[in-house]
C-alpha cells in the first residue's frame, strides 16, 4: 500500500504589517493634510514635551496613519547656524508662501521628524513647490543617513 504524505503545515494567521515611513508628494486642496503642503499642528518643546507650541509643519510623508511633518520656523537661523549645528539642528530655506500670512520666508527643520495624528493638524496653510519639496526631502535623507554612520 503506498504512503502518503503527511499533511502541509497551515500557515500562521497573517497579521496585518503596519505600513513603514512612505515619503511621497500629493498635496490636494480638500481641507485633509497631505504630504507636500504646510499645514499648522501642535508641536511638542524638545525639553519639555508636555508643553508646546502651534507652529507650522511641512507634511513629507505617511507612516501608517500617521503623518510624517518637519517644523518650519520664520527665524532666519543663517545668524546662528554655528550655534544651531552645535545643537545638532539642521534647517534649511524653503522660502515663502501662502503658510505665512505676512509672507516672510521660511526654514524647515531637516533634523527632527514628527510624527502627528491627522486631528493633530488643525489648519491647512498651502502647499510647497515639487522642486522645494524634492530639495527638503533629499535633504531630510541626507541628515538621517550622516546621523546613522
Amino acid at each position: 500500500m503506498p504512503r502518503t504524505a503527511p499533511p502541509a503545515p497551515r500557515p500562521a494567521p497573517s497579521r496585518p504589517v503596519p505600513a513603514g515611513p512612505r515619503v511621497e508628494y500629493a498635496p490636494r486642496r480638500d481641507g485633509q493634510p497631505d504630504p507636500g503642503e504646510v499645514v499648522w499642528a501642535w508641536v511638542p518643546f524638545e525639553d519639555d514635551p508636555s508643553r508646546g507650541k502651534d507652529r507650522p509643519v511641512l507634511v513629507v510623508g505617511r507612516e501608517g496613519t500617521r503623518l510624517l511633518a518637519l517644523p518650519m520656523t520664520s527665524k532666519d537661523h543663517d545668524r546662528d547656524a554655528a550655534d544651531e549645528a552645535r545643537w545638532g539642528r539642521v534647517w534649511m530655506d524653503v522660502g515663502s508662501g501662502g503658510w505665512d500670512p505676512r509672507g516672510r520666508p521660511s526654514e524647515v527643520r531637516l533634523d527632527r521628524v514628527l510624527r502627528l495624528d491627522r486631528s493633530a493638524v488643525r489648519r491647512e496653510g498651502a502647499a510647497v513647490d515639487r522642486a522645494v519639496f524634492d530639495d527638503v526631502t533629499r535633504a531630510m535623507a541626507r541628515v538621517r543617513d550622516e546621523r546613522r554612520r
